[in-house]
This record gives C-alpha cells, sequence and structure tokens, in this order.
C-alpha cells in the first residue's frame, strides 16, 4: 500500500467520513415491520415531473448503462456478474416515469410485487440507501401521478423508509445524502402521523445545511459535475413540486437555487444544448437541460436567460464560458471540487470543450471534447479516464495533474492560481496556471492563455520549472478526420486549419459519451520544443 497516497487522500476527509464509514459497515438497523400509517390527503396538482428513458423492455427484461438483462431468478436481482452500477439501476424503478409508463401499468404492478417478494428487507443491493432513496421516490411519485399502490406495496414503502432513516449514507455525504433526504421528505408528505413527521422534518433538517453548502453562489452543484448537477437540480424541482402539492411552504432558498442552478447549466451546455463533459459526466444517466427547462416552467418558472456573446464567468465553480461569432469554448480553470468528495473528480484542471457553427447548415458542431467516462468501479479503466491524457490540457512527465486513484479517490491535487478573464479589443481572453504538477521532480508548473477571436482560437502552454517531457492533448469529436501535411480538421462542411510551432502527430483514442459505450476519434498530440508553445485554430 501507498502510504503517502493515502494519507495525502485521508487528511482532507471529514471525521464523519472516517468513523462514519466503520458506522455503516458494522451497524445493521433491524427493519422495522410495521403497517404503513395513513397517506396525507393531497392539496393541489402534481405537477408532472421529467421523463426518463424506457428500461424495461418487456416483462423482467431490462436495458441500462446500454447493456441488457433478464430477472430469470431470485438471485439476478444480485447477480455478482453483473455490474454493480447495472444492479442499483434495476432497484431505482426508474421505468415508473419513463415516457412510455401509461401503457406499462400492469408490468409495473406485477414488477413491485415482484421485487418485494424476492427482496427481503435488509438484503441484497436493493436496500442499500442510495437505490432504497431513489426507489422510494419513484414509487410515490408513481402513486402521485394517478396509480394506486396496493396494500402489500404500501406497507414495503414504509418498511424501506424507517430502515433508510436509520441509516443514512453519512459517510459519503454529496449527492448520496442528498437524494437520502429528499426520499424522508417525500414518505414524510405522502404519509401522515407521527412517524411521517419525524421522517419529514430529518429530511428538511439535512436539506437546510446541504443546499447551502452543496449550491454554490454562482449557482452551481460543488462536486463540478454537469451530470450530477442536472440530478440534484432534478431533485429540487421535485420536492418543490411535492411540497406544494401537500400545501406545505418551501424555502424561498430553493426557488432561488434553482434559478441560478438553470443558468449555470446552461452555460455549461454547448449550442447543441447538451454539457460539457468535465468531471465523471456522460449522456443518458440525468435529464437533458431541455427537461429541466420545461419542468421548472410546469411549476411555474420563467425561461432561463441564455449566456450572452462574449465572458461568462461560473468563478466560484471556476469555469469560464467563451462566445464569440460561430465558436463557444468551456475552460476548466477551478479547484477539482471539494476536497473532502472528490469521488466524481477527473484530473482535467485547464482542459475546455469547444464548438464552431457550421456555415452551411448553421448547425453547431463539437470540435474538441473531453472523453467523458464509461465505467465506475475500481479498474485500471476507471482511473484512465480519469486522467489527465483524456483530456484537453497537458500532461507533465506522463502524470496526473492530479493523483486520482481507486475508483474515486484523489490524493494530491491541482489547484488553480493568478486567473484572469479580458475582453480585449483583439478577442476574449482567459489566462489561468495550477500547480498540480509540483509534487514532480523540478516543481513544474503548468500555465495556459485562451484567445478566442472572430475566426480564430489560440492557445499557449507555459511550463516553467524543471521537467523532461510535457505533452498536450486535443481530442476530437467523433467523425472529425485530421490532414496533418495540410495541418486541416475536416468534420461535416467545417474546415479548420492549425498553426504551431510544436511537432504534432495524430493518436487513435475514445470517446465515452455513454455508460459502456466506446467510440474511436482521433487525437491531435502536440509536443512543445522547448518550455512553452503556441497553437492557432482558424475556422471559417
Amino acid at each position: 500500500m501507498n502510504f503517502t497516497r493515502l494519507f495525502h487522500t485521508v487528511k482532507y476527509l471529514k471525521p464523519v467520513q472516517i468513523y462514519g464509514r466503520l458506522w455503516f459497515k458494522l451497524y445493521k438497523p433491524r427493519p422495522d415491520m410495521s403497517s404503513a400509517p395513513a397517506t396525507r390527503p393531497i392539496k393541489a396538482d402534481w405537477v408532472s415531473p421529467c421523463k426518463k428513458n424506457p428500461s424495461l423492455l418487456f416483462p423482467y427484461r431490462f436495458r441500462f448503462l446500454t447493456q441488457e438483462h433478464e430477472i430469470n431468478s431470485v438471485k439476478d436481482w444480485n447477480n455478482p456478474r453483473w455490474e454493480k452500477l447495472w444492479l442499483y439501476n434495476l432497484h431505482y424503478f426508474d421505468d415508473l416515469q419513463a415516457c412510455d409508463a401509461e401503457n406499462k401499468k400492469a408490468l409495473h404492478l406485477d414488477l413491485i410485487g415482484k421485487w418485494i417478494e424476492e427482496n427481503p428487507p435488509g438484503i441484497g443491493n436493493g436496500w442499500e440507501p442510495y437505490p432504497t432513496s431513489l426507489r422510494i421516490v419513484n414509487w410515490i411519485k408513481w402513486a402521485l401521478g394517478g396509480n394506486g399502490l396496493p396494500d402489500e406495496a404500501m406497507n414495503s414503502l414504509a418498511v424501506q423508509t424507517r430502515y433508510l432513516f436509520r441509516k443514512l449514507e453519512v459517510h459519503l455525504l454529496g449527492n448520496h445524502l442528498f437524494a437520502n433526504a429528499k426520499a424522508l421528505v417525500f414518505a414524510g408528505l405522502f404519509f401522515d402521523g407521527s412517524g411521517a413527521e419525524l421522517w419529514l422534518n430529518k429530511g428538511l433538517k439535512i436539506f437546510s445545511k446541504q443546499v447551502h453548502e452543496q449550491i454554490l453562489d454562482d449557482g452551481g452543484h460543488f462536486e463540478l459535475s454537469p451530470m450530477y448537477h442536472s440530478i440534484i437540480l432534478e431533485d429540487l424541482l421535485d420536492l418543490i413540486n411535492i411540497m406544494r402539492a401537500y400545501g406545505q411552504t418551501h424555502p424561498e432558498t430553493w426557488l432561488n437555487s434553482v434559478a441560478k442552478m438553470l443558468f449555470w447549466l446552461k452555460v455549461m451546455c454547448h449550442p447543441d444544448k447538451k454539457p460539457g463533459f468535465f468531471n465523471d459526466c456522460a449522456f443518458g444517466i440525468a435529464p437533458d437541460f431541455v427537461d429541466l427547462e420545461q419542468y421548472a416552467m410546469r411549476l411555474c418558472f420563467s425561461n432561463v436567460e441564455s449566456p450572452q456573446e462574449g465572458i461568462t464567468p461560473l468563478m466560484d465553480s471556476g469555469y469560464v464560458r467563451l462566445q464569440k461569432g460561430v465558436a463557444v469554448l468551456i475552460a476548466d480553470v477551478g479547484r477539482i471540487g471539494p476536497d473532502y468528495l472528490p469521488g466524481h473528480v477527473h484530473a482535467d484542471t485547464l482542459s475546455f470543450e469547444f464548438s464552431v457553427r457550421s456555415k452551411k447548415e448553421t448547425a453547431w458542431r463539437r470540435i474538441f471534447v473531453n472523453s467523458g467516462i464509461s465505467c465506475y468501479g475500481n479498474s485500471k479503466e476507471r482511473i484512465r479516464q480519469r486522467g489527465t491524457a483524456c483530456h484537453n490540457t497537458l500532461v507533465i512527465n506522463g502524470e496526473n495533474s492530479s493523483e486520482v486513484w481507486d475508483g474515486f479517490r484523489v490524493a494530491k491535487r491541482a489547484y488553480p492560481f493568478g486567473l484572469e478573464v479580458k475582453d480585449k479589443k483583439k478577442g476574449l481572453w482567459i489566462r489561468c496556471g495550477h500547480d498540480g504538477y509540483t509534487r514532480l521532480k523540478g516543481k513544474p508548473v503548468h500555465c495556459r492563455e485562451w484567445c478566442l477571436k472572430d475566426n480564430s482560437l489560440e492557445i499557449k502552454d507555459i511550463v516553467t520549472g524543471g521537467f523532461s517531457e510535457a505533452v498536450a492533448f486535443y481530442h476530437l469529436y467523433p467523425g472529425a478526420t485530421v490532414d496533418l501535411q495540410k495541418k486541416k480538421i475536416l468534420l461535416d462542411d467545417i474546415c479548420i486549419k492549425f498553426q504551431t510551432d510544436a511537432e504534432v502527430f495524430l493518436k487513435d483514442t475514445y470517446y465515452y459519451p455513454e455508460f459502456n459505450k466506446v467510440v474511436s476519434n482521433n487525437c491531435l498530440v502536440v509536443k512543445p520544443l522547448n518550455s512553452q508553445y503556441f497553437i492557432k485554430f482558424i475556422y471559417h
């Protein structure tokens, strides 16, 4: 074991994350099998929430994370041959909220009954707090949507909530604790009586702290992943929805947070209205921006203001969007995330993504993209995808800018400094450095400058201190080709020429737009001849 790396991982944790892990592993609450309490009378309309992609293909066959499996026996609910995240999804019951759910009522009722019969309380993946939290919410949403839960399901729902109440994920914090608290609020409002009031008050107490801590002043979720940001935003919209449905007054801060979060997400989206891949981020997991905006409007929120031409800084999150003419750039110039919660962090400091509008089609095309993520768990591939070389930034001495390791851990990490953002006559300009490589021999420091002009993007990387090799990666969107001799990038009808004083070659790499989905793409690899270089991309 690398004790130095372990020390630089553990030293950032809160005490509850250390002793809480031991408590969580050892404490096994006894399920309370009491009958469900009465339900609370609803006082206003339940607004239709975001729809999910269908995952129940036909009885007991499911498709999650681009993979299909069928439940043929009781053991398949916890099949060790299947991916843990796939099994988690199996227990969420997201298909109750699918766009075709109204045509599957009988299938869903049968599936709920099968789950209750084959998943005894407190045993298996389905009773872990996170899938329990999501399932509680989905069953209640389904009931509020006009579907009657049978008595056995109502009793099971109460048993699940009592079990969750006694085993919250206080050792994980972040989005997991947020999901736990959301489930308590849903169940506390859905049911009536003193027990339900305990659940409701506990959930609201957690939110009184977590909304303030997890939602930054610029609207970003503090884990700095657009995917998890979208999940938390949907959670807040759902909470506002159910509080209104039961005649409860929700905190004004929730409304302010939703408005800021919607704008943040729109800033982090390319013109195709889908987010850039920063930290753990993939399509198909969280609702799209369009779905979230429409849901918010059904709850009487206003249209989301669009980022304007020029510079849109998200200073608390550490992202900056540049928009000029036919080009949009999103740059990561911030911390990796909360020091005590780096589970979804990538070593992507000073990376960026870039889109250009097509001349003929008047549509936008992504040009430079971070690689995304296709897997969780503890694997070499997971660590590689989190590594610096899978992002549009500079790698020094073959090392990562932050020490990502295991599946969800970070030891020494990069801190940015010297951020400058200016709207100059010649273009929109960003400059920032980071100290992530100072742990290496020679203590090298990486600084990067971007300058977005009317028809070009200029990038300069500068390394101070000692180093043996520096390599910059520019990952191209799938389908883009490169003519190295003519120094051209081609994608549909877009032609981008590039000029540089560095050595350039092409590498075959991969893009991971969804979990378990791998797409081949090209990557421009730039090797400076000395401690700095520039590259200029010219379009239209």
